[in-house]
């Protein structure tokens, strides 16, 4: 059959079962369309929000897939979506009608100790990743959700438990291999094509296809000291500020978050805190579990917790503590994220206030800790935008009924509003969004200074936008 696809400017083109033959002839994995065996499986990304429909899904093997895949969509100047591990809030990596380059097959790791780097395939996740480093005692920088992906992390930055320690994901980056819009595969590093280089680290995926990284690992684990305590939400107005003092001045080392969240009655939490509004503090210790013992107590002291899971712990268990808390395909999800370069009252009295009211249970008011290596590359280091904020304020909605879609976005952007609009807001991370569009404001918020010479990048290797299904930044210059 022909497959009808969107192109760039909006209209249709057909792409023929003789084309389409062609192609499979060459390519490794599988071209899916609508109406094949497992389409409906292919399609889904982890935002429940968005049931989108590709007009084909170009499931890859290698880079060479991803170079006739993208080779197909200059000839037919088609609408491209790039899928990597499928978890962006935004719900970028899926469109009607447009093409899918499927990354999810690729998703081997490869672990050199002597040297402490890391090879990645573009579709990869943190789990696959965690996996192989902890044979060896290391740890690449990432996120807090095994099942998050690797590239769309990483492309955006990269908080998780380490970050404090050796810096964001895109930081600990040492080379990329990436196939442009013209079809070429080129590889990216301080000493090759160093301005591309200079954007995959915090510009998203705006540049093309990255079918592999290379990442620089640390020594960390197989055990490291955890802290997490949960107390009631109600005592939240004594045990934020009490928090807030604790993580001035901590040592880099550690990593802290704290956050609003409702626990269901699961086996796999304790019974004290079943169907309870909680409020969560949570530390990780990067480094001998044996040091973290005096400086993380007091997690469990800033008042009475319910509970008090504070102990040594496998990192990847560490890692895949909140995977089962956001299944794929059933939340739906929209956040959004402002960093603040202090906690000060005014910003505590917003996030206690909204923690106090979400209109969810699976909805979070989230305050990861910032500082410490985050903060040491100068502003124009990498493409990854404002490093000044102290902390972020996350506010995280999801919720499962279609129904509350209008109302649950629309508190997201009040809460959001309220933050931005104080004295220390600074700018905004922009894998916590799920606004498919950046407005011009939240694009300069997001990047800063290095916008413009960013554009230019785009300009250089992708003139035409096709990569435009991301937190998108025009070429110009």
């Amino acid at each position: 059959m022909t497959v009808r696809l969107r192109r760039l400017n909006g209209g249709e083109t057909a792409v023929t079962d003789e084309r389409l033959d062609a192609l499979r002839a060459a390519f490794q994995g599988p071209l899916i369309t609508p109406g094949d065996p497992g389409y409906d499986e292919s399609r889904v990304v982890h935002n429940g929000m968005f049931d989108r429909h590709p007009g084909l899904i170009a499931r890859c093997s290698g880079a060479a897939d991803v170079i006739d895949a993208v080779n197909l969509a200059r000839e037919r100047d088609l609408l491209v979506a790039v899928r990597g591990g499928g978890h962006g809030i935004a719900g970028h990596s899926a469109c009607d009608e447009a093409m899918m380059i499927d990354l999810s097959a690729m998703r081997g790791v490869w672990v050199n100790p002597a040297e402490r780097l890391v090879r990645v395939q573009g579709g990869a996740t943190w789990g696959d990743v965690d996996r192989e480093t902890q044979v060896f005692g290391l740890a690449v920088p990432g996120g807090v959700v095994s099942t998050t992906g690797v590239a769309g992390l990483t492309l955006g930055g990269g908080l998780g438990w380490l970050h404090r320690k050796y810096g964001l994901t895109c930081d600990n980056l040492a080379a990329a291999e990436i196939v442009t819009a013209d079809g070429a595969l080129l590889r990216t590093s301080a000493t090759e094509h160093e301005e591309l280089f200079w954007a995959l680290r915090g510009g998203g995926g705006n540049f093309g296809v990255v079918t592999a990284f290379e990442f620089h690992a640390h020594p960390v684990g197989p055990t490291v000291m955890y802290g997490l305590a949960m107390y009631a939400a109600a005592d939240a107005e004594e045990i934020l500020p009490a928090w807030r003092t604790w993580t001035t001045g901590l040592p880099d080392e550690v990593t802290g978050r704290a956050m609003f969240w409702s626990m269901p009655a699961s086996p796999l939490l304790p019974p004290e805190v079943h169907n309870r509004d909680v409020f969560i503090t949570a530390a990780v210790y990067a480094g001998p579990p044996d040091e973290a013992t005096e400086i993380l107590r007091p997690i469990g002291q800033f008042g009475t917790p319910l509970a008090d899971l504070t102990g040594p712990m496998p990192f990847r268990d560490v890692q895949r503590l909140l995977d089962w808390m956001f299944p794929k395909g059933q939340l739906l999800s929209y956040w959004k994220s402002v960093g603040v370069r202090e906690l000060g009252d005014d910003v505590l009295e917003v996030v206690l206030r909204r923690g106090l009211e979400r209109p969810h249970p699976q909805t979070m008011v989230h305050v990861p800790q910032m500082g410490g290596a985050v903060q040491r590359p100068g502003i124009h280091d990498t493409a990854f935008g404002d490093r000044s904020a102290a902390y972020i304020v996350s506010i995280d909605g999801n919720w499962t009924d279609a129904a509350d879609t209008e109302a649950d976005v629309q508190w997201v952007r009040d809460a959001f509003n309220e933050v931005n609009g104080l004295p220390s807001a600074s700018g905004t991370y922009l894998n916590f969004s799920g606004d498919p569009d950046l407005d011009s404001a939240s694009r300069r918020a997001a990047f800063g200074e290095n916008l413009d010479r960013l554009a230019r990048v785009k300009r250089d290797f992708d003139p035409g936008n096709r990569f435009r299904l991301n937190n998108n930044i025009r070429p110009t210059g």
